[in-house]
């Protein structure tokens, strides 16, 4: 089952995607998500003019030598671009051998450990009302948990609220610059406990609620959001505060019962080794294509495991069906999983190019029984989406200081 070809696609049904397809000598493919947003090109860069040759003629079932292989060998370990072209290369690996075997991924993984995968989907608002409004639309859905996020008062952009508004991606012509967004500490704490008292009153005690900081917070900001919420007991707080210096959840931890999420952004175990290990964190949510495929993921949600910390992956709209599915498998086997985040695939351009069967009952997500992964890839509706360069927003203070984004 040797490999006969890497082919790479960098393309744009919406936004930017790059899919990796591994071809193997007897001819079964398998498919893998290497998306980096605002960075796509570094990323299919290294896949063909680093990764690929180094590939051919290689066993496709010796997915954990060539994934150390891709890691050690390397010399430049871990890392965004590098952790996403091999997350890619592993994924597609799985899907190959999956194939083979003729069985879903989570069986080689060890099977079931749930019926299905429970959810959190995203309200948010121009305003507290707005928002509160799609969150009950979800529940009618039959969500049970939901993500809150609401529009700051004296703010032109919030992060995580469109509402009629264009994204970021589609708001960037012939030559996209990073937009430029203005954040207030003061104006958000102004607004957020408003939010959370009127959803618990409206929404009831049986819908989960969360929320999203997206890093905009110092820690002891965080330690005061985080007490401040404890009434409304949320499911989880998510990146409350950077942590590059993981030591900065002390911080946070010691002031609050509010539950913590981390790990979008994480590549390896490494980066999140301490927080688990310390049980800074309540949730970690590390994604497939960011942290090395499957075999990384597992590895992160194995030692998670025994932290009693809970897995949760990011689920972003910029991470392919392929990825999606990558979790799923990964979700149904861990026994430590804890929800996934859900925006939909309701893009149609999205779904010309990625074949897949997911479905959604009452919050649950569900997927066939198919060989590997069980998404397919259509190069050829790919060739009509040309990749558009885009960047992720930059964030300034008020006073023009580069912030979190």
């Amino acid at each position: 089952m040797n490999i006969k070809q890497v082919k790479v696609f960098v393309s744009s049904p919406g936004r930017n995607f790059v899919t990796v397809k591994i071809i193997t000598e007897s001819g079964i493919y398998g498919v893998g998500d290497a998306t980096l947003n605002g960075r796509e090109m570094a990323v299919a860069a290294m896949l063909e003019e680093h990764i690929a040759p180094c590939l051919i003629g290689r066993n496709a079932h010796d997915i954990e030598d060539i994934w150390q292989y891709l890691y050690k060998g390397v010399y430049w370990r871990r890392g965004p671009v590098n952790m996403a072209a091999i997350a890619a290369i592993d994924m597609a690996l799985w899907d190959i051998k999956g194939k083979v075997a003729n069985l879903p991924v989570y069986q080689l993984l060890g099977g079931k450990s749930r019926k299905g995968v429970n959810l959190y989907a995203h309200a948010s608002g121009e305003d507290v009302d707005s928002t509160l409004e799609k969150a009950q639309e979800l529940v009618k859905k039959g969500f049970k948990a939901i993500r809150l996020q609401s529009a700051i008062p004296g703010l032109s952009v919030t992060y995580g609220v469109l509402g009629d508004k264009k994204d970021y991606f589609e708001l960037q012509g012939s030559r996209p610059l990073p937009p430029e967004e203005t954040w207030s500490t003061a104006k958000y704490f102004d607004m957020v406990e408003n939010l959370f008292a009127k959803g618990r009153e409206l929404l009831g005690n049986d819908i989960h609620l969360l929320h999203d900081v997206h890093s905009r917070l110092t820690p002891i900001e965080s330690a005061r959001l985080g007490k401040l919420l404890e009434p409304y007991n949320l499911l989880f707080l998510e990146d409350a505060s950077i942590a590059e210096n993981q030591n900065s959840y002390d911080v946070i931890r010691q002031h609050t019962t509010t539950p913590l999420a981390i790990g979008e952004t994480y590549n390896t175990l490494w980066d999140c080794k301490n927080l688990i290990e310390e049980q800074r964190v309540d949730y970690i949510r590390a994604a497939a294509t960011h942290a090395g495929g499957i075999t990384g993921m597992r590895r992160i949600g194995d030692f998670a495991n025994v932290h009693n910390v809970k897995t949760a992956p990011h689920g972003a709209p910029d991470l392919s069906p392929i990825c999606f599915a990558a979790h799923m498998h990964l979700n149904l086997h861990a026994p430590n999983f804890g929800i996934q985040e859900f925006v939909g695939f309701d893009n149609a351009g999205l779904n010309t190019l990625f074949s897949h069967d997911f479905t959604v009952e009452n919050g649950m997500a569900f997927i066939p029984d198919k060989p590997g992964l069980g998404v397919d890839f259509n190069e050829e509706a790919a060739s009509k989406y040309p990749y558009k360069r885009s960047y992720l927003p930059v964030s300034r203070l008020e006073d023009g200081t580069v912030w979190n984004w």
